[in-house]
């Protein structure tokens, strides 16, 4: 089966209404691979920005929400918040949720089960730190974030895993384009055992960490590497290059 490539772009804590305007105006002017599919993430507070200025040919997503619809929960986000803006994609479970603000295996796949839920698609994300890999804990690890996520899914054509190995986050080391296949492989046959074999060979399993222009074109030749979550050069207009990583 063959799996429609997806690009996504974390822009994290990034931007503001100018550079990102800006940043738009480039993305739609660009010539871009009709074959892959791209989506955006958006700081919260310039999802409608985003969504008004960005082509219809590109997705946004939220780069995290909360577990419930509403209430008293100061400073978080719904999916029904999200979806108002038009926006159609939340990151979840990224390793800077994880480990900077300490969301748990549970709270992530209670989120993922909302949003999921609420008709929101889930980029989810997984992977191991350094010291988890120097330990050979790698598979430990990331096939147990798989399972806590994947308990919490009904229908898997929303979701898309994203495997992030922390230690190659915003620190320039990427994972050779080996090691990612590697993961990707290992990933796609727990799911098999796991989960079914028509999922293992349907979703998509992207790969994140420091991903560029100069990396991108070897990474997305892998067999089991159905695309990319790009953190700082979603920002610049080398994006473009790697969406168009396969053509």
């Amino acid at each position: 089966m063959s799996r429609k490539f997806f690009v996504g772009g974390n822009w994290k804590l990034n931007g503001d209404k100018k550079s990102l305007g800006e940043l738009a105006q480039t993305l739609n002017a660009a010539k871009v691979d009709p074959n892959v599919e791209v989506v955006c993430g958006a700081p919260s507070i310039y999802l409608d920005f985003a969504r008004s200025k960005l082509d219809d040919k590109f997705g946004v997503a939220a780069q995290n929400c909360y577990k419930v619809a509403k209430g008293a929960f100061t400073g978080e986000i719904s999916p029904a918040m999200i979806k108002d803006c038009g926006v159609n994609w939340v990151i979840l479970g990224h390793s800077e949720r994880r480990h900077v603000f300490g969301e748990s295996d549970e709270l992530i796949g209670q989120k993922t089960a909302h949003a999921l839920e609420s008709g929101l698609g889930v980029i989810a994300c997984i992977g191991e730190k350094l010291d988890e890999r120097e330990g050979g804990i790698t598979e430990k690890v990331v096939f147990a974030q798989t399972k806590v996520i994947a308990d919490n899914v009904k229908d898997w054509s929303k979701v898309v895993l994203a495997y992030e190995p922390v230690w190659a986050i915003g620190t320039g080391k990427t994972a050779s384009p080996q090691q990612a296949q590697e993961v990707h492989e290992k990933l796609r046959a727990w799911l098999k055992t796991n989960v079914s074999e028509a999922v293992a060979n349907s979703v998509r399993i992207i790969y994140g960490g420091s991903v560029t222009g100069a990396t991108c074109k070897e990474l997305a030749s892998q067999k089991d590497v159905d695309g990319f979550l790009v953190g700082g050069a979603s920002l610049k207009p080398e994006f473009v290059e790697i969406i168009n990583a396969k053509a």
